[in-house]
């Protein structure tokens, strides 16, 4: 019996090895469109009891795996999650986000932030990790979750989620000194969190630079690319074999320098075709993706259809199925779970072009 027969289906795309059918999970797959959920949230009101309380947060990362046996249980958590053991005081309003009770617009407050510490300031990750491999055993991956220096930089200037990025990029365009210092330690505070996840149990890392779509191509090679690499190669440096993916929303202008961070996968949106973006990436760079997320609300033909395009154009090597983004949460559970079905009843010989 060789390694492959017990290594997760998922894993062994990541790591870049030939496999029958694309792995498949879901973004926000834990979450409001499962009654589940909904049901839970009703008890633990607040986001960050949801995610921070041990017994709760694994309850609910778990929820899609019972419901659907994805190939991918990722932590059920929140970009901002590590930002209180730096110093930034946070908290995360239903339906609005995080809000960053004292934005950061000065060098004495980035000069006040701390290192992370983990174990000290998140103890409550190594418990929901090691439990989630616990429960789904060599059946599923575990993937762990963190936010990008850019992302979280936005949201601890701007103080909360913005439509414009006016205040960051007003600190980009007009003092990019103290933007820079921000991002070094943000990058350096998240490297230390992605390597503590994998020692805690997670097997893939995904990271989310969600807000990085909203810089021109020049300032993300300024403000978003260089901090990417410098987490990545971090990483790297202690966790050579653990497969990092990178997602950008919005990132069809950036997609080529996505490829340059030094993540071994590359998530792409449903604004760029999955032929196009093969071929713009590169034969090298294992994709994820991307179905729109709005496809789940059409027939079983329809959804049926558009998994076997996005597959095909994929190709039969290095993709993990996905959507574009987030699972939206009106989406009904029963297209989830033809979504599932549908993609692991795949065989990639049968879906050439």
């Amino acid at each position: 019996m060789g390694v492959s027969s017990t290594t997760p289906h998922l894993l062994r795309a990541a790591r870049g090895e030939v496999v029958d059918r694309p792995p498949v999970w879901m973004m926000r797959q834990a979450g409001r469109y499962m009654k589940a959920y909904r049901d839970l949230r009703e008890k633990y009101p607040s986001f960050r009891d949801r995610s921070e309380i041990p017994d709760v947060a694994i309850e609910v990362s778990l929820q899609p795996w019972k419901a659907f046996q994805p190939d991918g249980v990722i932590l059920f958590s929140d970009i901002v999650t590590p930002l209180p053991g730096l110093g930034i005081d946070m908290d995360i309003a239903e339906g609005k986000g995080p809000i960053i009770h004292s934005p950061l617009r000065t060098q004495g407050q980035i000069d006040n932030l701390h290192p992370l510490e983990p174990e000290a300031a998140l103890p409550f990750i190594k418990t929901i990790l090691q439990a989630l491999r616990s429960e789904v055993g060599d059946k599923s991956t575990v993937l762990g979750f963190v936010g990008a220096p850019w992302t979280l930089a936005a949201y601890a200037v701007e103080g909360k989620g913005s439509k414009t990025y006016s205040i960051i990029k007003n600190m980009a365009f007009s003092d990019p000194v103290i933007l820079h210092q921000l991002l070094a330690k943000l990058a350096d505070a998240i490297a230390i969190y992605a390597r503590y996840q994998i020692d805690c149990g997670a097997q893939v890392v995904q990271m989310f630079d969600s807000w990085a779509g909203q810089l021109s191509p020049q300032d993300y090679d300024t403000f978003a690319l260089p901090y990417q690499q410098r987490v990545f190669q971090q990483v790297k440096q202690t966790h050579p074999d653990t497969p990092l993916i990178l997602l950008v929303s919005g990132s069809a202008g950036v997609l080529e320098r996505m490829g340059q961070s030094g993540a071994d996968i590359v998530t792409v949106d449903w604004a760029v075709d999955m032929a196009d973006a093969r071929a713009r990436l590169g034969k090298q760079m294992k994709v994820q993706g991307n179905l729109d997320p709005g496809v789940l609300f059409g027939s079983k033909q329809f959804i049926r259809d558009r998994i076997l395009d996005t597959v095909r154009k994929a190709g039969n090597w290095g993709h993990i199925l996905n959507l574009g983004h987030g699972v939206l949460p009106e989406t009904p559970e029963e297209n989830v779970a033809f979504f599932f079905e549908t993609a692991k009843e795949l065989n990639l010989a049968g879906v050439k072009g």
